[in-house]
């Protein structure tokens, strides 16, 4: 691995792009509610300062408009209620990713429900059963590699009943953007090239829409907690931790047994989250940081420590989060439902077949169909309760992000009958590989099964099952 780049002292106190990230409040950022308690969240246009001055500010689309939309956290058992109004030009909706959700407040535009068209609205309501760090954002075929790329999207947390105690605990929202000379989105959505290739990965990355490295003084031994989403199209992220000891309490919103990650590093591609828990050094102006590893790229910080003042107390070790009870503690794997889900591009001889709804063109397919958007026949049915396992058969060029909605799974080890210790709703599929997932089917209705990386996703690859 290169050696991540180191930050002075000069430029770490004086730098322009230097902000505080400050604690995440307690509870949801605050609006005024309808007067039948729904909170009015608005699909707009706003402006983004992307990039310093002299520089324009970006025109973005974003809840309320801003990005990432106001921050909705609640404790466990409160109910959601949200209502979403259009405000934009296009149909949109709004999918709550990584909650285990009624179906019909999944927000899957052509399968859980209608589109929302130009100044309509829709209510969402629900109370998540889990607690954890998710996030919302559109679902709707063709439009929402476009909208994500301009900026819709936002955090739920549903806090635990007793939350691990931190001195500081920051909310660290990664994208990355693609911007012309004067500073605005380059508006190629559903490029060829983006749609058959590694996606759509803008060279501006931001961290909570600041540009990077983002700086923060603590005293030593502070005690943090990172929760980390990624809101990128398309870029898969390989995070090290440099001058700390991380420890992943969840991931995807799910506790597990604390662990520290191989290298010090996570591999994060589209949609995943994770909450990592640390302490910083205990000298005094000690630094660390968080560094993106390069892809044909140098490496970038984007998250950097500074120790400042006098240090705290010792707090007790690093623990575990308290296990999610209501996931089953095992998966009967010798009389689940088997099936293999085969991802391969289209054509070999160059041509591509255009869906005949959208009129736009198809350049993947699961299993020999290539789905324009959601079609009449699930790809498996099972009756609820029953225990599922997914073959992901990769046989593309590219890592490949695969989300199942409304369920969690384990990741079966490639070389025995065991899995990871940890739940998923998305796992990254080398190229050439496969990989397995399980999960039992304990939630009733339509759920889409997609690759994450946006501008595949609606070229092709997207299908769903049903839960009876």
């Amino acid at each position: 691995m290169p050696p991540s780049r180191t930050i002075s002292r000069r430029r770490f106190l004086g730098s322009t792009l230097a902000a505080s990230l400050a604690t995440l409040p307690a509870r949801s950022e605050t609006k005024p509610a309808a007067q039948d308690g729904f909170r009015i969240l608005e699909a707009r246009e706003g402006l983004l300062r992307l990039q310093p001055e002299p520089a324009a500010e970006t025109a973005v689309w974003g809840y309320d408009g801003n990005v990432p939309g106001p921050l909705l956290r609640i404790k466990k058992g409160e109910e959601v209620k949200v209502r979403l109004v259009n405000k934009l030009s296009q149909p949109t909706s709004l999918s709550w990713h990584g909650v285990r959700i009624a179906n019909a407040m999944d927000g899957v535009s052509g399968l859980t429900q209608k589109p929302i068209p130009p100044g309509g609205s829709f209510d969402y309501r629900f109370t998540p059963p889990d607690s954890g760090l998710y996030w919302y954002h559109p679902h709707i075929l063709p439009w929402q590699a476009e909208q994500l790329g301009r900026g819709l999207y936002g955090v739920l947390i549903v806090d635990e009943p007793q939350p691990p105690r931190v001195d500081c605990d920051m909310l660290v929202v990664l994208d990355d953007w693609k911007l012309d000379e004067n500073a605005q989105i380059v508006g190629d959505f559903g490029s060829a090239a983006d749609a058959l290739g590694a996606g759509r990965i803008g060279p501006h990355v931001t961290l909570n829409s600041q540009p990077v490295p983002v700086m923060e003084a603590l005293p030593p031994l502070s005690r943090v907690r990172l929760r980390i989403v990624s809101a990128v199209n398309a870029r898969i992220m390989l995070i090290t931790f440099n001058g700390v000891k991380p420890w992943i309490l969840a991931v995807d919103g799910q506790p597990c047994d604390a662990f520290e990650p191989v290298r010090r590093t996570i591999p994060i591609g589209p949609g995943a989250r994770f909450d990592v828990m640390l302490d910083l050094p205990a000298e005094a102006a000690a630094e660390a940081n968080l560094t993106l590893r390069g892809d044909n790229e140098p490496d970038r910080v984007l998250l950097a420590f500074k120790t400042a003042g006098e240090a705290r107390g010792l707090l007790p070790p690093i623990a575990s989060l308290e296990q999610n009870p209501l996931l089953p503690a095992a998966i009967k794997l010798q009389s689940a439902r088997k099936v293999d889900i085969v991802i391969e591009p289209i054509a070999k001889s160059g041509e591509t077949p255009v869906a005949p709804a959208s009129g736009r063109q198809l350049y993947w397919k699961l299993n020999g169909v290539a789905s324009d958007g959601f079609g009449p026949t699930p790809l498996f049915s099972v009756k609820r309760g029953a225990a599922v396992t997914l073959g992901l058969v990769n046989r593309t060029g590219f890592v490949q992000q695969i989300h199942v909605h409304g369920h969690h799974m384990r990741l079966l080890h490639d070389l025995d009958d065991g899995w990871e210790p940890y739940w998923r709703d998305s796992v990254l599929v080398p190229e050439g590989k496969t990989k397995h997932v399980a999960f039992v089917a304990d939630n009733p209705g339509k759920w889409a099964i997609e690759c994450l990386m946006a501008e595949r996703q609606a070229t092709g690859m997207a299908t769903w099952f049903e839960v009876t």
